[in-house]
């Protein structure tokens, strides 16, 4: 699998609070398994990754709590959008993530859907939880560097 996506590929859902929240170590490429009207309901932009994690059992991959509406020309009578998903990884991708969860005490955070090609695909990051403290850190930071490059530039205001 690669480890980078590609630059023509269409973001659907975006976690954004898990970059304020979570430290990303590291980040991974992943397949996952939907259902036909699941796919078509994604490509209309409803699916949502808040407050969804991952969660590894039997050395399998589960994404839990994504949320993807009925598709709205659906036929289906029965529906579960928050229903846990399979996450495709290798072997090798998945022992790095059992590590990664047990040994180093790192949380596992789908941090965006996007098409590649015709496969949807999840990009998902291991990482560390950041204190209060530490978002006001980067927060204060972020607003120096701005500044910072605002007055080189010459267009400081005051």
């Amino acid at each position: 699998m690669k480890m980078s996506k590609n630059m023509n590929s269409k973001v659907y859902a975006r976690n954004k609070r898990a970059l304020s929240d979570y430290e990303i170590v590291k980040k991974f490429v992943a397949g996952i398994m939907l259902k036909g009207y699941e796919v078509k309901s994604i490509r209309q932009g409803n699916a949502n990754l808040k407050d969804s994690y991952i969660r590894l059992k039997d050395l399998e991959a589960w994404i839990i709590n994504l949320y993807v509406p009925l598709y709205k020309h659906s036929t289906v009578k029965e529906y579960e959008p928050r229903r846990k998903r399979k996450i495709l990884l290798n072997k090798k991708e998945l022992k790095e993530l059992v590590i990664a969860q047990d040994a180093k005490k790192m949380s596992i955070i789908p941090l965006e859907i996007y098409a590649e090609g015709k496969k949807i695909k999840v990009e998902i990051g291991t990482g560390k939880g950041r204190r209060q403290y530490d978002k006001r850190m980067k927060l204060k930071e972020r607003d120096l560097k701005r500044q910072l490059a605002s007055e080189l530039s010459g267009k400081a205001t005051f």
